[in-house]
C-alpha cells in the first residue's frame, strides 16, 4: 500500500480548518540546563550553575501545543491547579491564543509538573541527569469531572474531533468521556491515548486509539520484540476489545502498525532517523496529526502516514516539542522529489 503525496499535501492544508477538542490530563515539563561547574564537597554530585529554565506543555497540554501549531481551533478541556505551574500552562496556551475558558482551575490541587536538569558545558547539548516529578495526591472531584464533560460536551456539539489525552490523573477518565459523549448527542471521531487504562475504555464508542508497544506490552503481560505473530495477535485483541475502527501501535525505531476491522496489518517504517534526539512528548504529536487528519477527511492509513512523519520530525528536536504545518509539508515534497530518508511504500 503507498499513499498519494499530493492527496497528503492537502489535507494538510486543510489542518487550519479543523476544531479539536482536547479533554486530557494536562502536564507542565520544566526543563532546568545548567553548566557543569564543578564536583560537591558535600556529596559525590555534579554542582551546576544555572542557564536557564524552559517551561512547555506536557502531556494533553503538548498534544494541545502540536494541534496550535499546526493550524487547528483546538479547545483544550481539563485542569490546573492554583499554582505556579498552572498559572504558567494557562499564560503559554493565552500567548498562542489558545482558548483556554474550558480549563478548570481548581485550589489546592497540584498541576502535574515534571522537572528535568539538564547539565551540560558552555555551547554544547545539555545531557538530563535527574527528574522530579510532582503530581496531585488526591482523585479529581466527582463534581470537576462533570463539570468537565459538560464544557467538552458543549464543544462537541459545534462539530470536529475529540481528542482524549489519559496521563492517569484524573482529568481524562472513561467516566468522563461517557458523559462527554453523551451530552454532546453527536457522534465525533474520538481518539484516544491512554497510558495506564487503555482496556478500561471498552464500550466507550471511541474510533481509534495510538497506544505505543510497552503500553500493550504491559497490558498483555508479554514482550512483542521481533514476534510478527505476536504483534498482530496483541494488535487485534486490543482493536477488538475496544471497539475500535482502528488501532495504530508505535514502535519507536521499528515504525508504526495500523489494525483496521477487517483489513491486514499495515506496517509504516520510521521517517527519519533512527537516532533519535528526544523521544518527549514524542506520542502527543503522533495522536495530535493523527486526529487531525481524520478530522480534515484522512482515511485511516492516509492518517497514520502523516502522524509518522510528524513524529519522525518531533524527535529530532530537543524538549517536548511540536511539529509544524511548513515542517510536515517541507516532509512530503522532500518524499515527492525522492529526497527523503524514509518510504511508505512498504506492508508487513
Amino acid at each position: 500500500m503507498s499513499a498519494d503525496l499530493t492527496r497528503l499535501e492537502s489535507l494538510v492544508e486543510m489542518f487550519q480548518r479543523q476544531r479539536i477538542v482536547v479533554l486530557g490530563d494536562f502536564v507542565v515539563d520544566r526543563f532546568v540546563s545548567g553548566e557543569i561547574s564543578r564536583v560537591s564537597r558535600e556529596a559525590p554530585v555534579l554542582i551546576l550553575r544555572h542557564r536557564e529554565t524552559e517551561i512547555l506543555p506536557g502531556g494533553g497540554a503538548n498534544a494541545v501545543n502540536n494541534l496550535a501549531s499546526l493550524g487547528a481551533k483546538v479547545h483544550p478541556v481539563g485542569v490546573v491547579g492554583d499554582d505556579e505551574s498552572g498559572r504558567a500552562l494557562l499564560d503559554y496556551f493565552l500567548e498562542k491564543r489558545v482558548d483556554t475558558t474550558a480549563i478548570l482551575r481548581v485550589p489546592g490541587r497540584i498541576t502535574p509538573t515534571k522537572t528535568r536538569y539538564l547539565a551540560g558545558w558552555t555551547h554544547k547539548a545539555g545531557q538530563q541527569v535527574l527528574r522530579v516529578d510532582h503530581e496531585p495526591g488526591e482523585p479529581l472531584a466527582t463534581n470537576i469531572q462533570r463539570k468537565l464533560a459538560a464544557k467538552a460536551a458543549q464543544l462537541m456539539r459545534k462539530g470536529g474531533a475529540l481528542l482524549v489525552s489519559d496521563y492517569g490523573f484524573g482529568t481524562a477518565s472513561p467516566t468522563t468521556v461517557g458523559w462527554a459523549r453523551k451530552g454532546a448527542r453527536s457522534k465525533l471521531v474520538a481518539t484516544l491515548d491512554s497510558r495506564y487504562s487503555l482496556e478500561e475504555y471498552r464500550g466507550s464508542g471511541l474510533t481509534a486509539a495510538t497506544p505505543n508497544e510497552s503500553e500493550l506490552e504491559a497490558l498483555y503481560h508479554t514482550r512483542i520484540g521481533n514476534d510478527a505473530a505476536k504483534l498482530e495477535r496483541v494488535g487485534k485483541s486490543t482493536l477488538r476489545m475496544l471497539g475500535l475502527e482502528a488501532l495504530l501501535m508505535t514502535r519507536g525505531s521499528d515504525g508504526m502498525v495500523l489494525f483496521e476491522r477487517g483489513k491486514p496489518p499495515t506496517a509504516i517504517p520510521i521517517y527519519g532517523s533512527d537516532e533519535a534526539a528526544d523521544v518527549t512528548g514524542a506520542g502527543d504529536t503522533v495522536i495530535a496529526v493523527f486526529t487531525m487528519a481524520l478530522a480534515a477527511g484522512a482515511n485511516f492509513y492516509e492518517a497514520a502516514i502523516l502522524a509518522n512523519y510528524a513524529g519522525g520530525i518531533v524527535v529530532m528536536k530537543r524538549g517536548t516539542a511540536t511539529v509544524t504545518k511548513a515542517e510536515l509539508s517541507e516532509a512530503l515534497r522532500r518524499e515527492a522529489t525522492g529526497t527523503a530518508t524514509a518510504s511508505f511504500s512498504k506492508t508487513k
